[in-house]
């Protein structure tokens, strides 16, 4: 049987993608009809609802922007679990949180419907060339019995564990990548009030010990001017949110990522909850009347 996608925003539409090129039958699904035009053209098909998608594969993925759009999804009127036959997978790419999760897996047990999580991390252009991070959590066998799907789309694919370890560890790295964010753009405009080359600071820092990830990505979208890393303001303070959520539960105080989370905030208030996430450094930046540009760098990353 197919598998199906649910979910083709910045990052399903790529995840998809790579189940077409590994050669499986995909029917896809979205609330625009013209955001999965380039994957029917690659040969998928449509399907007008969740219900409809479930009816029809063994494997349902989605790749939602919250947990209430993932609710609606899966459990909601013409949802997934009203087409899900007994034997299925339901596997949530999204970055969810842990109870609401773990709560829908109840509910699909309760069908019949096994369920994995699988988080991806690593931006959307290592997506769009299959080889971004997928992390997964639930039963050992049902991972098993998905990973060709699952390696298709990324590369590494983690097993974590039991059915919401997925969920925590994506928070996490999500929580050090807006910290990073921070933190670079704090460092360049140190570089740029010393009057320091920004493309020879980039590259310094980039062989230094002070390199990260997001300095070797982010950071040149923020140089090139566009802040274009497919990852939204909105989405930056739910991840961060619900690493609040993390630290309150477990007990661990969050000093650092408390106050990043409140830059994001007041980000989000001065641009809009769908300004790419980067554009936290661009308070900076107008903070202080200097801007962060140096030539040569790409407005989006391939």
């Amino acid at each position: 049987m197919a598998c199906g996608f649910i979910g083709l925003g910045n990052l399903g539409v790529h995840l998809a993608s790579s189940l077409l090129r590994a050669g499986f039958d995909v029917l896809v699904h979205d609330l625009s009809q013209e955001a999965a035009l380039p994957l029917l053209e690659q040969g998928a098909q449509w399907a007008g609802s969740p219900a409809e998608v479930a009816s029809s594969a063994a494997s349902v993925y989605t790749c939602l922007p919250s947990p209430a759009a993932v609710a609606a999804v899966v459990a909601g009127p013409n949802g997934v679990f009203e087409g899900a036959r007994p034997g299925s997978t339901w596997i949530d790419m999204s970055t969810n949180d842990l109870h609401e999760l773990k709560a829908l897996a109840a509910r699909a047990a309760e069908r019949g419907v096994a369920t994995l999580e699988a988080p991806v991390t690593g931006g959307v252009h290592k997506a769009a060339h299959g080889d971004i991070t997928v992390i997964v959590g639930g039963e050992e066998s049902v991972f098993e019995a998905h990973r060709t799907q699952l390696e298709a789309m990324g590369d590494p694919v983690i097993y974590m564990g039991a059915l919401g370890s997925a969920s925590d560890i994506k928070v996490i790295t999500n929580m050090l990548a807006f910290i990073h964010l921070v933190a670079a753009g704090e460092a360049l405009m140190l570089a740029k009030r010393g009057g320091l080359d920004l493309t020879k600071a980039f590259e310094v820092i980039r062989a230094s010990s002070g390199n990260s990830f997001v300095h070797e990505t982010e950071s040149q979208v923020i140089l090139s001017g566009s802040y274009n890393i497919g990852f939204t303001m909105d989405l930056a303070c739910k991840d961060l949110g619900f690493a609040h959520r993390m630290g309150t539960e477990y007990g661990v105080p969050l000093e650092l990522a408390g106050l990043v989370e409140q830059q994001f905030i007041k980000a989000r208030q001065q641009y809009g909850g769908n300004a790419w996430s980067p554009m936290v450094v661009k308070m900076l930046e107008d903070a202080l009347g200097t801007e962060l540009r140096a030539p040569g760098f790409p407005e989006i990353l391939t």
